[in-house]
C-alpha cells in the first residue's frame, strides 16, 4: 500500500466513496499475496474438526475471498461467525460455513464450489456469494468475471441453493468503461437468477481507518460487525421461509 490514506468522509456512502478513490496498484499487492496464506493461520492456530449444523439450524455457506474469510482475525471475528452469532441474537438458528478463501477470484471460486459443497455434511439452504472484488484489483475483464459467478450461480440453482449475492465496486482508476461494466455485473446476476441482492460488501467500512486493519484493505472485528449489520436485513430476506 502507498502511505496515503483515504479520509472517512461523512454519509451512508462514504465507504463506496472512499473505497473507489484507493490507488489501483497499491490494492493489487495485497490480495495477490493473501492467498498464499491459509485461513487457518490467521484464525489462531490449526484447524480443528469443524462442528457441524444441528437438525433445526438453518445452514448458511459465506463463499468468498479473504473478507468472508477473516483475513488478519482470529478465528472468531470473521464474518461468518460474527454472522452466525449476530443472526442467533435475532432469534434465527443459525450456523453459517466460512468457505471464503483468501486471495480467490470469481474464476478461483467457480473451481472450488464443487469441492466445497460436496465437503460439507449438510446441504446448506442458503449461499452468500461475496466474490469479484480481487478480479476488479487485477483489472480482469468484468465480461469473465461475470460468466464465472453466473456459473457459480447456475451450479447453485441446480443444487436448490438459495443465493444471496453480495456485490463490489471498481475503482475509477480502471476508467469509466471498465467501472461501468464491474458493475453491471451484481445487479445483472441478481435479476437473471432472482437472487437477493446486497449491492456493496464493503459499504461504511471501505476507505475508513477506524474500520481497517493497517493494510487498510481488510476490516478490524468491528468493521466486520459493520459488515454483518449492513448485510443482515438480506440475509433474512433471503431465508427460506
Amino acid at each position: 500500500m502507498s502511505g496515503e490514506q483515504p479520509e472517512a468522509g461523512h454519509g451512508p456512502y462514504v465507504g463506496r466513496r472512499a473505497f473507489v478513490h484507493l490507488g489501483l496498484a497499491a490494492l493489487v499487492a495485497l490480495p495477490l499475496a493473501a492467498r498464499a496464506h491459509h485461513t487457518a493461520e490467521h484464525d489462531g492456530g490449526p484447524e480443528t474438526a469443524a462442528p457441524q449444523p444441528g437438525s433445526g439450524d438453518v445452514h448458511i455457506l459465506a463463499f468468498g475471498d479473504s473478507l468472508t474469510a477473516g483475513f488478519g482475525l482470529p478465528r472468531r471475528q470473521g464474518f461468518a461467525p460474527q454472522l452466525e452469532a449476530y443472526l442467533r441474537r435475532q432469534g434465527v438458528r443459525a450456523f453459517v460455513t466460512n468457505g471464503g478463501v483468501s486471495g480467490d477470484t470469481a474464476a478461483q471460486g467457480r473451481q472450488r464450489l464443487d469441492f466445497t459443497l460436496g465437503g460439507m455434511a449438510q446441504k446448506p439452504q442458503l449461499a452468500i456469494i461475496a466474490l469479484g472484488a480481487n478480479d476488479m484489483l487485477r483489472g480482469l475483464d468484468p465480461a469473465q468475471t461475470k460468466a464465472d459467478l453466473d456459473a457459480i450461480l447456475t451450479e447453485l440453482k441446480r443444487r436448490d441453493i438459495r443465493v444471496l449475492l453480495s456485490g463490489m465496486i471498481a475503482s475509477p482508476n480502471l476508467g469509466e468503461d471498465y467501472a461501468a461494466r464491474f458493475n453491471a455485473i451484481y445487479p445483472d446476476l441478481a435479476a437473471r437468477h432472482h437472487a437477493v441482492l446486497h449491492p456493496f460488501f464493503l459499504d461504511g467500512v471501505a476507505g475508513d481507518r477506524t474500520l481497517n486493519q493497517p493494510d487498510g484493505l481488510h476490516p478490524t472485528f468491528a468493521g466486520i460487525r459493520k459488515m454483518v449489520v449492513g448485510i443482515a436485513p438480506k440475509v433474512m430476506e433471503a431465508l427460506p421461509r
